[in-house]
This record gives structure tokens, C-alpha cells and sequence, in this order.
């Protein structure tokens, strides 16, 4: 595979990627509804420790860990501020 073709499968993957980013952002709007109804924290510390955990082990690289912590960090931030945006009704 030639690096043309590469970038193609890169270019293909970013898609899918911004896809899954607002698929995911989209299911986070929906727990940050459920949690304003409850009456809940936007911020979950032990569920964020979760997903980090899951994270980890299920990663087999080449990204190390800490990589991968980071990522999941940034989503998980940006997911928070757009559940604080709806519960707070702010823009």
C-alpha cells in the first residue's frame, strides 16, 4: 500500500471517527436530560474512572495507555460541557 492509499484509509477512518464523536455526543445530550429530571451532578468522577479503566485494558497500541487516558479525557470533557450547556440552558 502506497502512501496515497494510506491517506485514503486515514481520510476514511477521520470520517468514521467525527461520525462516532457526535453519535457519541448526541447519547451524552440524552444522559445530561435524564440527569437534569434526577436532579444529578453533570460530573461523574467514578464513572469517568470506569471508562478509563475499560479503556486501558481493552487497548492492545500502538497508542500507550496514557495516550489513550488523554483521548478519552478531551471526549469525555467535551461531552460534559454540552451536558452542562442543556442542564444550565447555557450557549
Amino acid at each position: 500500500m502506497g502512501i496515497d492509499e494510506i491517506r485514503d484509509e486515514i481520510d476514511r477512518l477521520d470520517s468514521e471517527l467525527l461520525r462516532i464523536f457526535n453519535e457519541r455526543a448526541s447519547l451524552a445530550l440524552r444522559i445530561g436530560e435524564i440527569k437534569k429530571g434526577l436532579d444529578l451532578p453533570v460530573y461523574d468522577p467514578a464513572r469517568e474512572k470506569r471508562i478509563f479503566a475499560r479503556m486501558t485494558s481493552e487497548n492492545h497500541g500502538p497508542l500507550d495507555d496514557q495516550a489513550i487516558v488523554r483521548l478519552f479525557e478531551r471526549v469525555i470533557d467535551e461531552s460534559r460541557r454540552l451536558e452542562r450547556i442543556m442542564t444550565r440552558g447555557e450557549h
